[in-house]
């Protein structure tokens, strides 16, 4: 694992391991992830113009990978905003807690993988930005 952390945006760069019969990259919590994996969903069949997302987690943080086709992620700190294009099975974008996503621009084929610190839990998410930012001024 190469892990890029460069303030706001985080690439976490994951080997192929293929061979002459294909490619496969393997994901390990506390290895090539950098925390313990307790849950794990993926995004696909967006429909054109749908956005997703627009929400900061309390404790929670996330490694994000476009397995196919690609998306454009809004990242927001409070203090700090970035965007990158998730493009490639081989590239995670490690984002923190308190940290405001958005997801956008999702290809026809995109599938995003997402691996998760924390299982599921409502109390975690603040889906106001208004209260996001609140809460980061606190």
């Amino acid at each position: 694992m190469s892990d890029k952390r460069t303030g706001l945006i985080q690439w976490i760069d994951f080997p192929s391991l293929g061979d002459d019969r294909g490619s496969l990259v393997a994901l390990e919590g506390n290895k090539s992830v950098p925390f313990d994996i307790k849950r794990v969903y993926y995004i696909f069949g967006t429909q054109p113009g749908v956005a997703r997302g627009f929400h900061a987690h309390k404790a929670l943080k996330q490694v994000a990978v476009c397995v196919i086709g690609k998306c454009r992620i809004l990242l927001d700190n409070g203090t700090q905003k970035g965007e990158v294009w998730l493009d490639s099975p081989t590239k995670g974008l490690l984002v923190e807690d308190m940290v405001w996503r958005e997801m956008h621009d999702f290809s026809d084929d995109c599938v995003l993988l997402v691996l998760a610190s924390e299982h599921y839990e409502e109390s975690d998410y603040i889906r106001n930005y208004d209260d996001f930012i609140h809460q980061v001024n606190q």
